[in-house]
């Protein structure tokens, strides 16, 4: 399982970025996939969760309304744009395969927001 994330950077409050999570080393169509963040100093929290058809979505409270996940099975590919960046959105963000699991996968390496007040 490899799982590569890419789209992070430092942008002003208000301000957007799309992350990508490009997945290979098995059958990406057939998981669901989360996207997860982790803040310094704090644990990692869930932040979306898309269900291998895409046929079912999660949000957790705090980026609802702000973030949109989507897949693309023919490209191996989940995304996550994100909206009105707030501080607090400052994480490393990750993606993982499977509902809602928070356990980065070994050797992943995330993508860093950071968001500037």
């Amino acid at each position: 399982v490899r799982l590569v994330e890419s789209g992070g950077g430092m942008v002003q409050s208000g301000g957007s970025l799309t992350l990508s999570c490009t997945a290979s080393g098995f059958t990406f169509r057939s998981y669901d996939m989360t996207w997860v963040r982790q803040a310094p100093g704090k644990g990692p929290e869930w932040v979306s969760a898309i269900g291998a058809g895409a046929d079912i979505i999660h949000y957790a409270d705090f980026v609802k309304g702000r973030f949109t996940v989507s897949r693309d099975n023919a490209k191996n590919t989940l995304y996550l744009q994100m909206s009105s960046l707030r501080p607090e959105d400052t994480a490393l963000y990750y993606c993982t395969r499977g509902w809602k699991t928070v356990a980065q996968s070994v050797g992943g390496q995330g993508t860093q927001v950071t968001v500037s007040s």
